[in-house]
């Protein structure tokens, strides 16, 4: 039987972190960029350095925003 392996969404919180990680080194300001990025949607904001542009676009921009918010609040 053919079996097609799904591809396992990625955790949002080490998609923001390789984010981060990827601005820094390219000598943005991470936060900033990822401001803008969880904003306007556009994903120039993202550098595509260590692949981060395509982690970023791999989960919406709500499931981001909603582990900011957990983690910001403390809450699951």
């Amino acid at each position: 039987m053919f079996r097609v392996n799904k591809e396992e969404k990625p955790q949002a919180k080490d998609v923001l972190l390789a984010a981060y990680r990827a601005l820094e080194e390219k000598g943005y300001n991470p936060i900033n960029q990822l401001v803008g990025y969880l904003l306007s949607g556009d994903p120039a904001y993202i550098t595509s350095h260590n692949n981060a542009r395509n982690l970023m676009r791999k989960l919406e921009r709500d499931e981001l925003l909603e582990e900011l918010l957990r983690h910001y609040l403390k809450v699951d």
